[in-house]
């Protein structure tokens, strides 16, 4: 296996004084792959890497056709337009979720419909999409948080019933899988993140991912402008300029080439987080038994009645960098309706998670110190 980028003594003290919430891993096959790039002149949206991009993604997420973007947003925004998706149509999505996987349905004059999620594992709730299903409703959005995996049999067979389609939101779990199958290979199609902080990185970066013919064309020719391929200048239907250029793609080839190396560190890192975290009055986000995590972010929930603005704050000051989860989408201003129901598991998740440092070339010491760190701010 190929061994992760080691740090030099040189950054051996910076690191030590400010540990930083994520940040990517690159090496020096990354910069081989742009040089080639910028030495051949292929630096747009067409070349050899944006082609292997995609067919590696094609074949880690068991799909048939991948389709690169310009980053995860725009992958969300394209499937919902290529599926039809019109003003008026109702779209199921969890309220706990960055703001992408609701703005881009909301972005096709469509209404996004909030669902609430499960205690365990933070993700959608299948019995509370059920509840939410109308005339109107034309799709489900799983949103695949932090590595964990939705239950996509219980989802997909929801969608069959109601002849709906399923946009599975895989921005943050590259590389995990549930029953076996990965993240992303259940729904009509699924979309990717490859932005700085995710598990592989171009920078700026997506992908659409799908095993329809018509759908995967429908998607290649929407995202550069609708035009016909045999055709010049001849646009035969509305489209986008959300090309990936082959200078990100070459990023995103070099840093598969560590994947499995960089799943297997983060699975190590969050392990330790929970063996030197189980005796503290924290809870973390439940993993399912038949799901392996790509253990993305990982996240747990402050003791009830913390201030976790004080925890990130004390943190900060002795170099511990930390984030909170999501806020609610329905808590936003553009979603807020004062006659809605509440959600009360993801407001609870909402109010008290925290994101710890979780970028692969972390040390255990410095998982340890993170640790430390936080059981004394949580006890001062």
């Amino acid at each position: 296996m190929t061994k992760l980028p080691s740090r030099t003594s040189e950054t051996a003290e910076a690191v030590r004084s400010f540990i930083p919430v994520y940040e990517p891993s690159i090496g020096s096959l990354e910069k081989e792959y742009v040089n080639d790039c910028l030495d051949t002149s292929w630096i747009s949206s067409i070349g050899k890497y944006v082609e292997r991009f995609e067919s590696e993604i094609a074949a880690i997420t068991n799909s048939k056709y991948a389709v690169a973007v310009t980053n995860g947003t725009v992958a969300l925004h394209l499937a919902h337009h290529c599926l039809g998706l019109q003003p008026g149509d109702e779209i199921i999505v969890p309220t706990f979720t960055y703001v992408a996987s609701v703005n881009t349905i909301a972005q096709t004059g469509a209404k996004p419909v909030f669902v609430e999620c499960r205690n365990s594992d933070w993700l959608l709730d299948p019995d509370d999409v059920r509840a939410k299903i109308t005339p109107r409703t034309k799709g489900i959005v799983p949103v695949h948080l932090y590595g964990a995996v939705c239950a996509m049999s219980e989802i997909m067979a929801i969608a069959k019933e109601h002849e709906l389609y399923v946009v599975e939101d895989c921005a943050e779990s590259l590389g995990s899988t549930i029953d076996g199958k990965p993240a992303g290979s259940f729904g009509h199609c699924a979309t990717f993140s490859f932005f700085g902080n995710k598990t592989i990185t171009t920078g700026e970066g997506g992908m659409v991912t799908t095993n329809d013919d018509e759908l995967a064309e429908h998607l290649r020719l929407s995202k550069g402008q609708g035009q016909d391929p045999n055709r010049r200048y001849w646009h035969d239907r509305v489209g986008f300029n959300y090309r990936l250029t082959n200078i990100a793609a070459a990023i995103g080839c070099a840093q598969l080439v560590r994947l499995s190396d960089i799943l297997v560190r983060k699975a190590e890192i969050a392990a330790l987080y929970r063996k030197l975290l189980s005796n503290q009055p924290v809870e973390f986000q439940k993993i399912a038994a038949n799901v392996v995590s790509s253990n993305w972010m990982f996240s747990l929930l402050l003791p009830e009645g913390a201030d976790r603005e004080v925890i990130m704050a004390t943190m900060k000051d002795r170099g511990v960098d930390t984030r909170p989860v999501f806020h609610c989408s329905h808590t936003m201003p553009m979603y807020f309706d004062r006659d809605a129901p509440s959600f009360p598991v993801s407001e609870k998740i909402s109010a008290r998670g925290i994101n710890l440092p979780s970028y692969p070339t972390m040390t255990d010491e410095m998982v340890a110190r993170v640790c430390e760190t936080l059981i004394d701010a949580i006890h001062r």
